[in-house]
């Protein structure tokens, strides 16, 4: 679904988390290196779960893998600065669920990214299917839904 949605615009995400990039941040170009974009995606992630799914029973941190994570590095940030992260689900399936995230500094989209995540047994490592209440709080933060 993430082909027919523009992360670049702000109007499509469904929650925002902030955080301030720190000097360590930067490559010897005095851009924001890679990792640290990556780093702000995931507090965007951690954001969205606290946010979106603590009202569902169960620990929301642990039984859910990162499989698939897709950057597209679109301009340089800089030094000082606060980076908006925009979370928006794009995907609800039987195990699993997508996400289009996006990084912005003053207005501008500097990064986007597309995530799955998969719903598993910590003692089999096998996926299984998500919780009633993960997929509606999951399902109220699509694109185009009331609360999304």
């Amino acid at each position: 679904m993430t082909d027919e949605i523009d992360l670049t615009d702000r109007d499509v995400f469904a929650v925002w988390t902030t955080d301030t990039i720190r000097y360590g941040d930067l490559d010897p170009n005095l851009h924001v290196n890679n990792g640290a974009i990556n780093q702000f995606f995931e507090d965007g992630r951690v954001n969205f779960r606290q946010q979106r799914l603590s009202s569902t029973d169960g620990d929301k941190l642990t039984g859910f893998a990162v499989v698939k994570f897709s950057v597209s590095y679109r301009a340089p940030a800089h030094y000082p600065g606060t980076v908006e992260i925009g979370t928006v689900v794009t995907r609800v399936g039987g195990s699993s669920y997508g996400l289009g995230q996006a990084v912005f500094l003053d207005g501008a989209c500097v990064a986007t990214a597309e995530v799955v995540t998969v719903h598993f047994d910590p003692e089999t490592s096998k996926s299984k299917p998500l919780p009633d209440g993960i997929r509606v709080a999951l399902e109220t933060a699509m694109i185009g839904l009331p609360g999304g």
